[in-house]
């Protein structure tokens, strides 16, 4: 038994499941915590974002970088995710634990730096995590499957993250939440890399320089089209997790303990729904279905629009739903055929730094969604939880529906310029490799 959960899809989703739990709280609750509770102004949450955002942009190719470089007998990605553990969860509970008493200035201080070493930490370990991937599991089906297996379990963590947090932080609060948070992530986490082993064949090829490193990713035109085209709906992804709890209480007028109710419409429903998209990457292929993807998910942001009360929320929730279980599934396939080509051309395999850079790009996203938030909040006249403003129903409409749909539609049209690694493509890649051979 042991032995079949060693490199299994369902072993390897563990890490998913350790992750996402506490970074979808951390997601979804934060602006809620800083600015609606302890009323931090949007602005400088914003600046917070910014200044991360700056030390992110050298930060994270540098972490792919020296991951790739490691050599040790226990791996590459293994040592710094145990390294990472314990700092994880201080820098999560230093996040969720404010002092009193604190002024905007002080709360501002407090925020950034729990906002750096939070970030920090998450990216060491979602580099060599993510690393992982393309590294255990190959070829497309088995990718496919792979993802379909973690992204079920990374929407039950996103249920767990997003539909249990109100309950916990309202009977045992913030901190205690934390700390429970914590604990799984330490349980989960632990048990994924006991059941991980790392392929010494590739363990023992030689590194490229880092000035050769990074001179390959740059010039890699497909890779950026890729990333940049996930980031805007990524940007989606966390707009509508931590505008969630503002759009049930100045949009549907619910009570903030029926929250859990409208968070769990939106992830239950994403748990069928991508073995579905893993049949559609299946049947069309992966670009096909990755494109799909934005068309469905775009789509299916505009009933938020129309929603009225708990039932009309939930009504939504469960039709955005299949549109985010489509951008869940196909982005770890195509970012496998990616690296693959890659270690095609320059004969070392450079998961660390591909992931590094995909999470950078990624995690900017972060910076579109503060802006949004400030802009729009600025527009209507939104300040905080003490200052609302005239039209907060309005601007939280706008913001979980307008905006989502918009960035999806831009997501898309990049998407029209990813080249070279569709089926036809890449079957006929394949064939030259072989007769090359």
């Amino acid at each position: 038994m042991r032995r079949r959960m060693v490199n299994s899809p369902y072993s390897y989703a563990f890490g998913m499941l350790a992750m996402m739990i506490p970074v979808q709280a951390f997601m979804s609750y934060y602006s809620f915590y800083y600015v609606d509770t302890l009323g931090l102004g949007i602005g400088l949450a914003t600046l917070a974002r910014v200044i991360y955002l700056v030390w992110d942009a050298v930060n994270d190719p540098m972490l792919g970088y020296l991951s790739d470089r490691t050599r040790t007998r226990y791996g590459r990605r293994k040592p710094w995710i145990y390294a990472a553990m314990p700092l994880f969860v201080l820098s999560f509970m230093m996040m969720f634990s404010a002092p009193e008493g604190l002024g905007q200035n002080g709360l501002f201080v407090w925020f950034l730096i729990a906002l750096m070493l939070l970030e920090t930490v998450s990216a060491i370990i979602w580099v060599n995590y993510g690393a992982l991937f393309p590294e255990l599991f190959t070829g497309d089906r088995l990718r496919a499957r792979a993802s379909a297996v973690q992204q079920a379990y990374q929407i039950v963590a996103l249920l767990i993250g997003t539909a249990a947090t109100p309950i916990l932080y309202t009977s045992l609060g913030y901190s205690n939440m934390a700390l429970i948070y914590s604990v799984l992530f330490i349980a989960f986490m632990w048990f994924c890399m006991a059941m991980t082993r790392e392929r010494e064949e590739v363990r023992e090829q030689e590194p490229l320089k880092l000035k050769e490193a990074f001179k390959e990713t740059l010039k890699n035109g497909p890779f950026w089209v890729f990333n940049i085209a996930n980031s805007f709906a990524q940007t989606v992804n966390g707009l509508i997790s931590s505008m969630i709890p503002f759009y049930a209480v100045y949009v549907l007028g619910i009570p903030e303990e029926q929250v859990t109710i409208l968070m769990a419409s939106v992830f239950v429903s994403v748990i069928p729904l991508v073995w579905v998209w893993y049949r559609i990457v299946d049947r069309f292929g992966p670009v096909n279905g990755w494109r799909a993807a934005f068309v469905c998910y775009g789509v299916s942001v505009i009933p938020l629009w129309f929603a009225q009360g708990l039932v009309g929320g939930v009504i939504a929730g469960v039709i955005v739903g299949f549109g985010l279980a489509g951008f869940l599934v196909t982005p770890p396939v195509l970012t496998g055929r990616i690296i693959d080509r890659d270690a095609e051309r320059t004969g070392r395999r450079r998961e660390g730094m591909y992931t590094a850079v995909s999470g950078f790009i990624t995690r900017s996203s972060g910076i579109l969604s503060a802006l949004a938030f400030f802009v729009v909040g600025v527009i209507y006249g939104y300040e905080s939880g003490d200052n609302p403003g005239p039209n907060p129903e309005g601007a939280f409409r706008f913001l979980i529906c307008i905006v989502p749909f918009l960035l999806l539609a831009v997501s898309f049209f990049i998407s029209l310029f990813f080249r070279g690694y569709s089926d036809k493509e890449v079957k006929h890649h394949d064939q030259t490799t072989h007769l090359e051979l």
